[in-house]
């Protein structure tokens, strides 16, 4: 009887049309990836309200399982992705160019995040080579990508990957070009990202023996 009445419903809704967007919400992959809440909140967060980097839903499920506990990680730009990443390695440092933004992170960040202000330009994109310091990871996901990616290679260790985001964008294929020039192959990972309805391309550049296990 219960079966009955819930087909008829259904019926009901699928006649009015709007069966499929009760269905999203009810029970869905964007339900569980954490998509609709992050488009309520207007923040890149998971079903539970926890922080999840702004990239595409393949790559981030794709790198959660490969990250370990003694990685180093350089971030151009900050946000929830910084927070995601300090839960998980052993450290992450972030540049920022907007003041106001990085004076709201700085306070919140746990101990082993740092995150640096540089005005646009030279500063910022060399604010990888500050310290005597080569990353696992480096994700290029703020401003002057491609100057970023271009120079924030040669901070790589060995074993080194880079991470583009956006990678979609057409004024992006200098740094894929030169990237791939310099040895290195890539995976795209395209589909859905948090908080706002369109599909993007999040891009890893890996050489071999890397520290992914690609």
């Amino acid at each position: 009887m219960m079966r009955k009445i819930k087909n008829m419903i259904w019926s009901f809704l699928d006649r009015i049309g709007i069966g499929g967007y009760v269905s999203l919400h009810m029970d869905s992959a964007l339900k569980k990836y954490g998509w609709l809440r992050s488009y309520r909140e207007k923040q890149s967060v998971d079903e539970d309200g926890n922080p999840v980097p702004w990239y595409t839903y393949p790559f981030t499920k794709f790198i959660r399982t490969r990250l370990r506990p003694d990685f180093t990680v350089f971030e151009y730009g900050s946000g929830n992705s910084t927070f995601w990443y300090a839960g998980l390695i052993s450290s992450i440092t972030a540049v920022e160019h907007e003041r106001e933004w990085f004076e709201f992170m700085k306070p919140k960040l746990p101990r082993n995040a740092k995150i640096i202000y540089r005005e646009r330009g030279a500063g910022y994109i060399r604010a990888v080579g500050e310290e005597d310091t080569r990353y696992q990871m480096i994700i290029v996901d703020g401003r002057d990508r491609v100057k970023s990616a271009l120079y924030a290679v040669e901070y790589l260790t060995d074993d080194g990957v880079l991470i583009l985001d956006n990678s979609e964008r057409d004024w992006y294929r200098m740094a894929k070009d030169y990237l791939r020039q310099k040895g290195f192959r890539s995976i795209d990972f395209s589909g859905m990202v948090p908080i706002v309805p369109i599909e993007s391309t999040t891009s890893v550049f890996y050489r071999e023996n890397n520290c992914l296990g690609i």
